[in-house]
């Protein structure tokens, strides 16, 4: 399968991007079982409350996140569910690369 290059662009602007920052990745898994507030997302994190709705506003504005108001709260929650299963499968993917290169480090190891 051929990939044009326009959507590889438009996939590493809009998600590889997205899930490019460690606290990123923490929000999104912080999302996984439903729908948040910001200041519940600052708890979660332990960072300040900028830092947490910087990275909310660029996960939404890529579209990964969407929102809705109840009275004087926003929670934010996942634009998609499979974004999860996504990163758990990279996950999977770096686990079984570092059991490779430690077995690998094993057979040189001296006895």
């Amino acid at each position: 399968m051929r990939v044009s290059l326009n959507e590889l662009e438009l996939l590493h602007s809009k998600v590889c991007r997205s899930v490019g920052d460690v606290r990123r990745l923490q929000l999104l898994y912080a999302l996984e079982d439903g729908a948040l507030p910001v200041n519940s997302l600052v708890d979660i994190l332990g960072v300040p409350q900028p830092t947490v709705s910087r990275h909310l506003s660029l996960l939404r504005q890529n579209g990964l996140l969407k929102t809705e108001r109840s009275g004087t709260q926003i929670f934010y929650s996942l634009s998609d569910k499979r974004v999860i299963h996504i990163l758990d499968t990279m996950r999977q993917v770096l686990h079984e690369m570092l059991e490779k290169q430690t077995e690998k480090l094993d057979d040189f190891a001296i006895e």
